[in-house]
């Protein structure tokens, strides 16, 4: 399959960065970062341990954040192997520490205990961040592992002979016992190339090393590059057609950093200087609003539904308007597999992790189950994510985990709503009515005469519709019930005085 064109658009100002990915023109990825509130994935710091849980095999580190981080076993064993391919055998690497394979959390560490760790996860509500105690710092064309003596390159690199090629420059140079990863960027890079890239990750590793010891427990040791030049270090590459940034401070800071680490591509770095916004000017504003929306409509007149829960995220598919030609099992084997492309889109678009249940229109035919099956396995093979999918059930539904790293777009962009406190869903204007009603029959024999009822104009416009509920409680205590409206009120809220 052909590569799609692809740009990336840059805005900033002095309180937040925006990066846009297109593909085709189409928005694929975005991301945000607030000065107030920025990330702090793959930052380092010196932490204590606060609390060992044997059971979970797990404890709680304290690196000075809000939240205690989160420190499984398995972050202090060997998990390289899920993103790049070992080469222990070849070269006689030791592994990660000689930790052995069947280590308890308990022997391993203890309460009090100082640690360098760094934050592998961002803290997701009301998680605090997942570290690790094996650092890993990415460079341009390599990750630097220092207490990991193994080399691997990325998969993504498919020539056997530009692996070996790879494997043996990084061998011939790297200091004894620690560890690379050769990233897909490497791919056609000189000697040199990576030598210089190199020699700064081992001079940054230094510094750290040097500064552990001065500050106080907790600290931060080393803060991870800000999303300007993180996706420029680990996104921004020959397949980039064009990389566009507003404001021309940022363009300034960014080619300054594109000369000195990839001076060759200079020229596909470019200022924009247009009147209008730049997001506005590539419609991104209008792309990201849709992203927030519940359902999204397919080209047939079918649509899904993206309900994103605390444990999983739900994604329904409908036929919608869509009726077809033939029959409708015909039908529904198409909706479903139009759905398919969307789904693996919107997946990718909004950063949606974890456990995902998508709920496809039911197919009679096995045959047609099968086929949806495969193709949805064939479109999440170009999701840089990691992806896990079972089977289609008889049910039609598919049950999969896609790698969370960070928060959803909903997540980063949105909060829960203060009225129904991100249920979803408020008191019905008649369920209130009668909730007033039960308390007034409560109140009113205790007051004199009169009762003021302060409510929303919602309810005070059904408590108008509905009068003889009020005339009722009226006539039966002899009291009189005023109601009077206050806008501000949310549809749950009311006083009686």
């Amino acid at each position: 399959m052909k590569d799609l064109e692809t740009e990336i658009l840059i805005d900033a100002n002095p309180y937040e960065i925006r990066v846009a990915m297109l593909e085709a023109g189409r928005l694929v990825e975005f991301y945000a970062e607030r000065a107030r509130d920025r990330g702090i994935t793959g930052n380092v710091y010196k932490g204590k341990i606060v609390r060992v849980l044997p059971g979970m095999q797990s404890a709680f580190i304290e690196i000075g954040l809000a939240r205690t981080a989160f420190l499984h076993v398995t972050d202090i064993r060997d998990e390289l192997e899920e993103d790049a391919e070992d080469d222990e055998q070849e070269h006689g690497g030791k592994g990660r520490a000689g930790a052995p394979s069947a280590a308890r959390i308990q022997d391993l560490i203890k309460e009090g205990q100082e640690l360098m760790v760094q934050v592998a996860k961002e803290p997701i509500g009301t998680k605090g961040a997942r570290v690790t105690s094996y650092i890993s710092l990415p460079g341009r064309y390599l990750v630097f592992m220092p207490t990991y003596d193994k080399v691997a390159v990325s998969r993504r690199i498919s020539s056997d002979r530009e692996r070996r090629r790879l494997k043996d420059i990084v061998h011939e140079l790297r200091p004894p016992g620690t560890g690379f990863i050769v990233r897909t960027v490497c791919e056609g890079m000189t000697s040199e190339d990576v030598k210089a890239d190199m020699d700064y990750l081992l001079k940054l590793w230094n510094l750290i090393q040097r500064d552990r010891g001065k500050p106080p427990t907790p600290s931060l040791l080393y803060k991870e590059l800000d999303l300007t030049l993180r996706t420029i270090r680990d996104t921004f590459s020959s397949g980039v057609t064009r990389l566009l940034i507003s404001p021309k401070e940022e363009y300034d800071r960014a080619i300054k950093f594109v000369k000195e680490f990839m001076p060759h591509l200079a020229g596909r770095l470019a200022i924009y200087d247009g009147k209008e916004d730049i997001f506005d000017a590539h419609g991104i504003e209008i792309e990201l609003a849709s992203t927030l929306e519940r359902k999204v409509w397919l080209r047939s007149g079918g649509h899904i539904v993206i309900d994103q829960l605390e444990a999983l995220t739900a994604v329904d598919v409908n036929t919608g308007k869509y009726v077809g030609k033939k029959s409708s099992e015909e039908t529904i084997l198409k909706t479903n597999l139009e759905a398919i492309k969307e789904i693996v889109y919107q997946l990718r678009l909004r950063n949606i992790g974890g456990i995902i249940v998508i709920d496809f229109i039911d197919m009679d035919k096995g045959a047609n189950r099968e086929k949806v099956y495969n193709e949805l396995k064939e479109a999440l093979k170009a999701d840089k994510a990691r992806t896990n999918i079972l089977k289609v059930s008889e049910l039609g539904i598919v049950e999969m985990t896609r790698k969370r790293t960070r928060e959803s777009l909903i997540q980063s962009l949105c909060e829960p709503c203060p009225y129904c406190d991100g249920n979803g869903v408020v008191k019905g204007k008649d369920t209130v009515v009668m909730e007033i009603y039960r308390e007034l029959a409560k109140d009113l024999p205790h007051m004199k005469k009169e009762a003021v009822l302060y409510v929303s104009s919602a309810v005070a416009e059904r408590l108008i519709e509905e009068a003889e509920v009020l005339r009722e409680l009226e006539k039966r205590f002899d009291k009189t019930v005023t109601v009077k409206v206050v806008e501000r009120f949310h549809q749950e809220r009311y006083e009686i005085f």
